[in-house]
């Protein structure tokens, strides 16, 4: 199975409510998406959102790095020998990691393809149902203590608290939305680097001496302060996970050896793809370290093949947080995997199971 073009285009799904965090309000999951064709005829697909606030990577800037640097580079090449290919993508240019995990998602479907085998069961087995949170976008308390009750009332076991804007008020939404649902739904708190070390510690154990039990707090501080991630991991009981602190295999043993956070959380955005992810959950593995599978503002090729990778590394990757296709008005896919509200079953199809894009607007080269 050879490549013999790789040509790219774009996926454009409204959310059906504007999804708000500490750095960013999106109405639209908007979504490059990734075709490589073979001499087979089997098509790989892959997906990566612009999440220039926290890698840098752009529409144009993907578009560049894909068709001008990465592509020229895999024509002609043979989808069996993988770790060649992957050593190719990422050694390619430096950063563009959501172009290259693009590259890499639809690359390892190929490779599933031609082993014919869903990618969890190529990557080595695992369980093929998966259990997700669902984000509490930051708003007006009322408005976050009403969703989060919608949430648990429709199943969702596992809340991912969106805060980080001001303290005082972050504060008193979590005590709001913990009153609303104590005993129904697991909390966990995401400060999108809001917090500065203190504030952190201070709403911390504000919350802990509450009463509260949150089941872990994300990236509180900016991501490249690991000191201050540190000094929170050192103060706090509850359980800290890094975020934009860990990108890549590297950052990650850092933060182990430093002993900075509790939690690894695992996006293929951020890795540049799925042999980076893996790396990392092997790597957290040996350390005894769980880790998350977390997600950008994705739709659904790409948080599929998040969830495969999920099921073949449950060794380490014990916490979900795919919810970015139950956020989306309409699937911008046939056929991946499939959502029922908190339930996430993986196909049985070869690769991804993708059989078609919806609603796809190609580029020119």
């Amino acid at each position: 199975m050879k490549i013999t073009d790789i040509s790219i285009g774009m996926v454009e799904v409204p959310l059906i409510t504007p999804f708000k965090t500490a750095i960013r309000t999106v109405e639209q999951v908007k979504d490059i998406v990734v075709l490589i064709e073979t001499d087979s005829g089997h098509i790989g697909y892959g997906e990566a959102p612009p999440t220039s606030v926290i890698t840098g990577d752009t529409i144009a800037s993907m578009k560049e790095a894909i068709l001008h640097h990465l592509k020229p580079k895999l024509l002609g090449v043979e989808i069996e020998n993988l770790n060649y290919i992957c050593h190719t993508i990422q050694n390619a240019m430096v950063n563009n990691f959501s172009a290259k995990a693009a590259i890499e998602i639809a690359v390892y479907d190929l490779w599933a393809q031609m082993l014919g085998q869903p990618l969890y069961k190529a990557l080595g087995g695992g369980d093929s149902k998966l259990t997700t949170d669902v984000t509490i976008s930051v708003d007006y308390i009322d408005k976050m203590v009403a969703d989060a009750v919608k949430a648990v009332e429709q199943g969702y076991e596992t809340l991912k608290i969106k805060v980080g804007k001001d303290i005082g008020i972050d504060i008193e939404r979590i005590k709001a939305i913990h009153a609303a649902v104590e005993g129904r739904s697991l909390l966990r708190l995401d400060a999108n680097q809001g917090w500065t070390p203190k504030q952190a510690v201070k709403a911390i154990n504000i919350i802990e001496n509450a009463g509260i039990n949150l089941e872990l707090v994300e990236q509180p501080v900016k991501g490249h302060d690991i000191e201050g991630l540190k000094y929170i991991f050192d103060r706090v009981h509850t359980p800290i996970m890094a975020d934009e602190s860990s990108f890549g295999p590297r950052e990650v043993i850092g933060l182990i050896q430093k002993q900075a956070a509790d939690i690894i959380n695992i996006k293929l955005m951020k890795t540049g793809g799925i042999s980076r992810a893996i790396h990392i959950a092997d790597i957290a593995s040996t350390f005894g370290v769980d880790c998350m599978m977390g997600c950008m503002l994705e739709s659904n090729i790409s948080v599929s093949a998040a969830a495969h990778v999920a099921a073949a590394k449950s060794h380490s990757i014990r916490k979900i947080d795919l919810d970015g296709p139950l956020l989306c008005k309409t699937p911008s896919i046939q056929g991946g995997v499939t959502f029922d509200k908190s339930d996430v079953t993986l196909n049985e199809s070869p690769g991804l199971g993708v059989k078609a894009i919806n609603h796809f607007i190609p580029f020119n080269d």
